[in-house]
């Protein structure tokens, strides 16, 4: 998927840096003590992108036999920052609070399958997001500890809607699935981390009425039968 495709270096870097700990475990180690509080802060800063998944219901249009379909020619990159309430649950489990704001665009293409026509359309978004995961690490060895992370994330789009060809709505919930890996440097720990996100939900919105009076508008929104929504996010934690 070409989602992937901007973070498959920095996917392989972080694989490349834990099967690269013996160079970090010949050095002292710092902050031996770090794992043991049973609760710490701290602040990330991160980049993503997002898609969409889209389930097209081959709809023809009964006036002028244009069938439309929609899709995401490319992936920009968008920005994301987060706080950081860690609570340990016990030697290797960890509850992870981290809301934050997420910042991006999604530009969308659409298709006319019997002429070729085409229009376009960018939807920016300004996420509020309340991520709750569940952390399980790896035994500690030194100055690295490797860790997958799993949980859901409720996001709030806040930005405002205009009189787009498509609406999606404000709210989703996400599955999250990621790893990374604990650095453990001598005044705090940095934390590179990648995870999956899937939204659970369809975030089309279907009723239309901003578009009563422009009802060819509203094949766009009727050839579509559902759209979830996709993320990958590169996130660097302070802690």
């Amino acid at each position: 998927m070409k989602i992937f495709r901007p973070f498959t270096l920095v996917f392989l870097a972080l694989i490349a840096l834990c099967g690269s700990a013996r160079d970090f475990n010949d050095k002292l180690m710092n902050r031996p003590y770090a794992d043991s509080r049973r609760f710490h802060l701290g602040f990330s800063v991160g980049t993503f992108v997002s898609g969409l998944n889209l389930t097209h219901n081959g709809l023809i249009s009964e006036t002028d036999g244009s069938q439309w379909r929609l899709e995401q020619p490319g992936y920009q990159p968008g920005f994301c920052v987060n706080g950081l309430a860690d609570f340990r649950l016990s030697t290797y489990f960890s509850l992870r609070v981290s809301p934050g704001m997420y910042f991006g665009t999604r530009d969308l293409r659409f298709l006319d399958l019997t002429t070729g026509d085409t229009e376009r359309q960018s939807v920016k978004s300004t996420f509020i997001v309340l991520p709750v995961d569940i952390k399980a690490a790896a035994m500690r060895y030194r100055n690295v500890r490797p860790y997958v992370v799993g949980g859901v994330m409720p996001a709030f789009d806040v930005s405002k809607r205009g009189r787009d060809l498509i609406v999606l709505k404000n709210s989703d919930i996400y599955l999250n699935l990621g790893f990374g890996c604990d650095f453990y440097l001598p005044y705090f720990k940095f934390i590179p981390e990648l995870k999956f996100c899937l939204g659970l939900t369809d975030v089309l919105k279907h009723d239309r009425p901003d578009l009563a009076e422009d009802p060819a508008s509203q094949r766009f929104t009727a050839s579509l039968k559902k759209a979830t929504s996709k993320m990958v996010v590169l996130t660097f934690y302070f802690e």
